[in-house]
């Protein structure tokens, strides 16, 4: 573990001291069906553009070297220009294998000279969302655009204080919603929005996993919760972008096992249900002790059932209409999602999963944890 110029620790970023992360993000990997086969980017190399926009990466743990920036190179207009870690051996591992200059490698107490390098237009913050908000704030205040890791912060003050230093600074700020990028995922919008399933009656979204021990996860200070804000915001944001609404009301339990050292400071098991004001319900769940895992969505309509099993997966999703296989062509989802930002930091358009696209999650959540901890429902304003 490391203490950066932030005075926070970064998990994400872990050299050999902190090994469990790795092991653990194997098994959650595992459980839901994320072969070392999917994380190979899907389709030929896409030749880039003339000047690409620049990206520079913070934070050098397994989700960054195992599918961001292999992804790189399936884009065609972002480039991986720059490195920012905490561990010097990363950076030289890392920039070697990746061709990035040493002039170009950054640790934590250093990043402060990419304000000076014209080379770096964005900056990918993947660290634990406790550290999200300083990461955030730090680039876009160096005059960097920012896209940052799910969920956004661990609090809705967090979110909105990144949501405005990067206002403030004129930068964009994308949060990593892949998913949204993501073909499959795509197809289902599509289903539901379209009337292929006809008026939609219910849905439920399923994510879990079993967790080991001793992971960052389970640290209430460094991820801000437990199975709700890891995995748990895959069930609460499918609900949302299948339905197309913003629940009004939200109810919800949290179940710990008793003798379980995991859930000493976070939450295993989190049922909740959506409201929205259609009257339509979603159904939620995440956790952290399921064997086997979830990874899973279904859309109940007058005209068909839509099942994707798994749905939100690292590449292998399949989805069905009344048993059926839906036809879809898999697409590097995070490729999409960094040329689409790019697109964005071009235009000066906003980006389909803004700040803002964040703080919902996070409001709700909360909403979640205020509800399980009442017993009562809570209202949405």
């Amino acid at each position: 573990m490391e203490v950066g110029s932030t005075g926070i620790l970064s998990h994400y970023d872990v050299g050999v001291q902190y090994t469990s992360m790795s092991i653990e993000l194997s098994r959650r990997e595992a459980i839901l069906g994320l072969t070392s086969l999917a994380f190979a980017p899907l389709g030929m190399a896409r030749a880039p553009k003339a000047n690409p926009v620049g990206w520079a990466v913070l934070g050098l743990g397994s989700y960054a070297t195992n599918q961001i920036m292999p992804a790189f190179e399936h884009c065609s207009q972002s480039k991986l220009v720059a490195l920012i870690s905490g561990h010097p051996d990363k950076l030289v591992r890392f920039g070697d294998r990746y061709g990035i200059p040493a002039t170009h490698r950054y640790t934590y107490d250093s990043m402060d000279a990419i304000r000076s390098n014209p080379d770096i237009d964005v900056v990918y913050v993947i660290t634990p969302p406790a550290t999200h908000p300083a990461f955030a704030i730090r680039a876009a205040g160096l005059g960097k655009h920012v896209c940052s890791e799910k969920p956004m912060a661990p609090t809705v003050d967090e979110c909105r204080k990144m949501i405005r230093a990067c206002s403030l600074a004129g930068t964009l700020l994308q949060i990593g919603y892949r998913c949204h990028y993501e073909a499959h995922n795509l197809r289902a919008i599509k289903a539901c929005r379209s009337g292929e399933l006809g008026k939609i009656t219910s849905m439920r979204s399923d994510h879990g996993f079993n967790i080991g021990r001793g992971q960052w996860r389970t640290e209430r200070a460094l991820a801000g919760g437990g199975s709700m804000m890891d995995i748990g915001i895959y069930s609460l944001n499918a609900l949302r972008y299948l339905s197309g609404e913003e629940p009004v009301e939200v109810v919800a339990t949290i179940t710990n096992p008793s003798d379980d050292p995991r859930f000493v400071d976070c939450e295993d098991t989190v049922d909740f249900k959506l409201t929205f004001p259609s009257g339509l319900v979603g159904h939620g769940t995440s956790g952290y002790s399921w064997i086997p895992g979830k990874n899973q969505f279904e859309v109940v309509g007058s005209k068909g059932t839509m099942v994707a099993n798994p749905a939100t997966a690292y590449g292998g999703d399949t989805l069905t209409i009344d048993g059926r296989v839906v036809a879809v062509e898999a697409n590097n989802q995070w490729a999409a999602q960094m040329d689409h930002f790019s697109e964005c930091v071009r235009s000066g358009k906003k980006p389909a999963t803004p700040g803002e696209e964040g703080l919902t999650d996070i409001r709700i959540v909360q909403a979640i944890y205020e509800s399980a901890k009442t017993g009562e429902p809570v209202r949405l304003g």
